[in-house]
């Protein structure tokens, strides 16, 4: 039997400040350490094996609930071109939060500009759930200002920031220039790792664990 549901669920909407920053490893260390539920709204491509069975095959709990997608396109590219490719529009008011009394997780398509359709972006996804953002950021040329550029973004919409969860090996000084910059807090890192599995997912959810436990 499970424990009671928490009484304050987290409900964190994964985004990255590009494509293959490592939202979907993220997302599965934040949900396995919260065991919480996992939804990926839109999947676009490898419908063999998506995003969503990724995180499964990398978690541990029995708890976590994995929510169907709202959209599943064929096509590995942009949402508004995969819909398109099968003469389908993407709309934002068909994309429901899922019913769950346990901790969510989100995660979204790419970075918070990418398009859904030809009106709304992935931005308007986040500001019409209503989640709280944990934004994935990882070192390469360009990427301060990727990082910076999509706080502001966020920021514009009043969207609230839960903090950077930093991906790959540290650059100190990109890094502490992005926080005292946004002023924001960084969750635990994860570093660049040969294999990511079950293991190595429930090694990192217990640094999690922790931090959760001193930020709650």
């Amino acid at each position: 039997m499970h424990p009671a549901y928490p009484a304050f669920p987290k409900r964190y909407f994964v985004t990255g400040i590009g494509t293959d920053v490592g939202k979907t490893i993220a997302a599965a260390v934040l949900t396995e350490a919260l065991q919480a539920d996992y939804w990926k709204p839109v999947q676009a491509g490898n419908l063999e094996f998506t995003d969503t069975h990724t995180v499964q095959s990398l978690l541990s709990n029995s708890r976590s609930v994995f929510h169907p997608e709202a959209y599943r396109l064929q096509m590995p590219a942009s949402p508004h071109t995969a819909a398109a490719a099968e003469n389908r529009e993407l709309r934002l008011e068909e994309i429901v939060l899922p019913e769950t009394r346990n901790h969510l997780i989100v995660e979204g398509a790419g970075g918070v500009m990418v398009p859904l359709n030809n009106r709304e972006l992935v931005l308007d996804l986040i500001q019409k759930l209503q989640l709280e953002v944990v934004l994935v950021s990882r070192n390469y040329l360009g990427s301060i200002n990727h990082t910076l550029m999509t706080v502001e973004v966020l920021r514009s919409r009043n969207i609230s920031i839960a903090g950077i969860l930093f991906n790959g090996a540290p650059t100190p000084s990109s890094e502490k220039l992005i926080l005292n910059y946004t002023q924001l807090s960084a969750f635990p890192r994860l570093l660049e790792e040969f294999n990511f599995d079950k293991a190595m997912v429930v090694r990192y959810a217990q640094t999690f664990q922790e931090y959760f436990k001193n930020h709650a």
